[in-house]
């Protein structure tokens, strides 16, 4: 049985049940030319002010390749991200620094924004290494290993925000929350 969550304080709530009695510090990296798309309206304030009721978010990166226009890099910064322009792959350049997060002893949850399956070894490692894993997936194209790769996952589709949870004894039951952002 399928049980529907909506709202964005729905999804406020989801992630603030797992918090510790510390505040999670946490490392954003956002994979730029797969989810800042016109057709996918990503809003990254949203998705910071998400992980902000989690924890606090310590590193915001997004990674951007050489043709980001001027004014998508501005928007960035004016969200209070640190936009990173990547002359050669933007995959390369984020799984380095999603590496340096993996080892970086201050950070203890490592969150990604991507669609892309080539990150699943870097959560996997995270995870290895005791760190919490949150991957926001942007439907449609969004990878299932990345999904099965995550503690938590969140899902942007529609201009809806969507997250996934599995109960202790039934790994296939899924409780879904949505929220228009």
């Amino acid at each position: 049985m399928q049980h529907v969550k909506t709202g964005f304080n729905s999804i406020v709530k989801y992630l603030s049940t797992k918090k510790e009695t510390d505040r999670r510090r946490i490392g954003l990296l956002v994979d730029g030319p797969n989810v800042l798309r016109k057709e996918f309206n990503v809003n990254l304030e949203e998705i910071r002010d998400v992980l902000k009721e989690y924890g606090n978010v310590k590193v915001g990166r997004v990674f951007l390749n050489q043709y980001a226009s001027d004014k998508l890099v501005e928007a960035i910064e004016n969200n209070g991200f640190e936009p990173i322009i990547c002359s050669s792959d933007v995959d390369v350049r984020l799984a380095v620094e999603g590496m340096e997060l993996v080892y970086n002893p201050t950070i203890d949850t490592i969150a990604l924004v991507t669609r892309d399956a080539d990150f699943k070894p870097l959560l996997t490692k995270a995870n290895e290494h005791g760190k919490e894993t949150i991957i926001f997936g942007v439907e449609p194209g969004f990878s299932t290993a990345l999904r099965n790769s995550s503690d938590y996952v969140v899902i942007l589709e529609n201009n809806e925000m969507n997250y996934y949870e599995e109960e202790e004894n039934d790994r296939s039951h899924i409780i879904k929350a949505s929220t228009t952002i």
